[in-house]
């Protein structure tokens, strides 16, 4: 089970052999500092920096990045070794961010090779400081621990090596720095003599070594993304000459005003000779599906921030066509006649002229992930694709879980037709809540109330279809509340197909029924792991992880009823049992604030497309579009038939 720490909490690690895993959401250095008995840092050379990034059982990333993987081989370090401390810093001279206190909290995970968390702690509390110790791993008697620590500085990643009892610190903090910047050069072709004139940068975090949460916007993340590696500046073309596609990595610079000439100077694009292609899958990552996930997020933040820029840059122009006209206002001379006309033409021009080279950049930068987007999509797994992608027509019952799963597109007025993949990490961290009732959206508002529901129903069951078919057999079970039998002719393709383990249940004894077995799984679970006492779980709990999609909600939901859903949505997801409501919020509204922890617990989505999710980079409000499966489309179908076949061959 995941040990999620508070400052100065403690975790035994079962493990030698690690992964470091930190997610930032700005480019940040990640380093580890060993230390002896007494906690001082002997040595120059027992610190592994992007300048000297191995050590005898250590590695760190080579260049600063929003998500790092470092790898850690106890067993491997120097026998006077007792503490490594896992350090960030934030770079400084290329323009990010000045202090922890600007960013998002940062977050550690501490696991296994293959991928299993063990302890995660979110870094909270940080204000000016500019680097931080987040955790140690630390020996005693033998074993190992990990702990939370969460100890600022102010003074820089100078004033943390000098704490840990560093002779000459801040030249070593200086050479750290020296080598992300020489890195972060040495990425960028030089640039050519001449520029095309201001445009908005691509900025946007690293695209390699992404491991995002969800989060989703989002977690992402992160990345929650989770988003490690060692992430490099990615040309992205000229002002004027052809797109240039070569890797790796993205600009790590947050994005300047384009012609507000307020910021710092926006670097000329550099001029590629022959401009390679997009290619699917160049993102960092040890498997071709993780580089897929990475480059897919990679797209999702360099479209929030080149729509920032430009957005940035049209505020802008407003703002100085707005001064120019009051000051020639503020002029009684000039009020009258054409001198005050032809003042506002001229700021009316001025405006023009630098929205114009916004939207200019924007559409290559727009263009640019087109490009990308058309190579990338025909190349995703069925987790990661659409219902009519190639994938889903060859479907094989999969042998291991995804990491990531799709639930839907994401999209901004200035993209056009462009939509990134709305991608959230397995397990799911949150349940879903599917907006059944009509929402404030142009979309919603044209679709009848009867409609909406059938399109609900029809979202839920191709969502946990997919969630059933990129299991492996026995894995993952889907269990349905559906009190009135309304969502019959939705719930089709699991039923019809032999999906299901159990039909769905009905009535409110059907209701009360799977919600006690549920609840009693998860308390059961919850006391076998904090026991360690998995071998003692009784022979009927069923430990595959476990959807509940509840239909018409509240209707035939009692107060008792209510509670454990509140129960399952909080406590569920940590020992495999999720929940996806599908519901009218207007309809909910009568149990009054007793039902608000359980709206704000679950992650919405809508069968129509709705405007209500917002990412943590910059705020933008996205519209989210549904990934239903197409009218008369059989691909649903045909893999829950194949996933049920499999079952019954396997005995699962």
């Amino acid at each position: 089970m995941t040990a999620e720490l508070v400052r100065g909490q403690n975790h035994p690690l079962s493990e030698t052999r690690l992964e470091i895993r930190v997610s930032a959401g700005k480019p940040v250095v990640a380093g580890v500092t060993l230390n002896d008995a007494d906690g001082r840092l002997r040595e120059p050379d027992w610190i592994a920096h992007p300048g000297s990034p191995r050590l005898p059982g250590l590695e760190v990333s080579r260049q600063a990045a929003a998500d790092h993987r470092l790898a850690v081989d106890l067993g491997a370090l120097p026998e006077a070794v007792h503490r490594v401390n896992v350090l960030l810093a934030l770079p400084t001279g290329i323009g990010g961010p000045l202090s922890f206190g600007s960013l998002a909290a940062p977050f550690v995970a501490v696991t296994a090779l293959d991928g299993t968390r063990l302890a995660g702690y979110t870094v909270t509390g940080l204000d000016a400081e500019s680097a931080v110790v987040a955790v140690e791993l630390y020996r005693r008697q033998d074993a190992w621990k990990v702990r939370a620590v969460g100890q600022g500085y102010a003074g820089g990643l100078a004033a943390m090596l000098a704490d840990q009892g560093l002779p000459r610190a801040r030249e070593l903090a200086a050479a750290v720095n020296e080598a992300v910047v020489s890195g972060l050069a040495r990425s960028v072709a030089p640039a050519p003599a001449a520029a095309s004139g201001p445009e908005p940068s691509r900025g946007g975090g690293d695209r390699a070594g992404r491991t995002v949460p969800v989060g989703g916007p989002g977690t992402a993340p992160a990345t929650r993304p989770g988003p490690g590696g060692t992430p490099a500046p990615r040309s992205a073309g000229t002002g004027t000459g052809p797109v240039n596609y070569r890797h790796p990595g993205r600009t790590a610079a947050a994005p300047p005003s384009a012609g507000t000439g307020t910021g710092p100077a926006v670097p000329a694009r550099p001029r590629p000779e022959q401009p390679a292609r997009p290619v699917a899958g160049d993102a960092a990552g040890w498997s071709m599906e993780e580089r897929l996930y990475n480059q897919v997020w990679g797209m999702f933040e360099d479209l929030a921030r080149t729509t920032a820029a430009y957005r940035s840059a049209v505020d802008f122009a407003d703002s100085r066509m707005e001064q120019e006209i009051d000051k020639v206002l503020s002029d009684p001379r000039s009020r009258m006649g054409t001198a005050a006309d032809e003042a506002r033409a001229r700021a009316q021009a001025r405006r023009d002229e630098l929205t114009g080279l916004a939207r200019d950049a924007l559409d290559r930068d727009l263009a640019q992930l087109t490009a990308e987007s058309e190579v990338v999509e025909p190349a995703l797994p069925p987790a990661f694709a659409r219902w009519d992608s190639p994938g889903w027509h060859a479907y094989q019952v999969p042998m291991e879980t995804p990491m990531a799963l799709r639930l839907g597109d994401l999209g901004l007025p200035e993209h056009g037709d462009l939509r990134v993949p709305l991608l959230v990490r397995l397990p799911l961290e949150r349940g879903l809540w599917i907006d059944a009732g009509r929402t404030h959206s142009a979309a919603s508002l044209t679709v009848d109330p009867h409609e909406m529901r059938r399109l609900a129903g029809e979202l839920a069951t191709a969502l946990a279809g997919r969630l059933l078919a990129v299991h492996p057999v026995g894995d993952f079970t889907v269990q349905v509340l559906d009190p009135a039998g309304a969502a019959a002719a939705t719930l089709e393709p699991l039923v019809g197909s032999g999906a299901l383990r159990e039909p769905p249940a009905t009535g409110s004894g059907g209701v009360a029924s799977v919600l006690a077995r549920l609840t009693r799984r998860v308390d059961l679970v919850q006391l076998a792991i904090r026991t360690r006492a998995a071998d003692s779980l009784p022979p009927d709990v069923d430990t595959a992880g476990q959807l509940l999609i509840v239909h018409d909600f509240p209707h035939g939901f009692d107060d008792r009823a209510v509670t454990q859903l509140r129960y399952l949505a909080d406590e569920g997801p940590p020992v495999g049992v999720h929940l996806m409501m599908v519901a009218d919020r207007e309809d909910a509204r009568g149990y009054g604030p007793v039902l608000d922890p359980l709206w704000r617990s679950l992650l919405r989505i809508t069968p129509v497309p709705d405007d209500h999710l917002a990412d943590p980079w910059v705020g933008h409000t996205w519209t989210y579009e549904p990934l239903l499966v197409p009218p008369g489309s059989p691909v649903l179908s045909r893999a829950l038939g194949k996933l049920a076949e499999a079952r019954l061959r396997y005995g699962r």
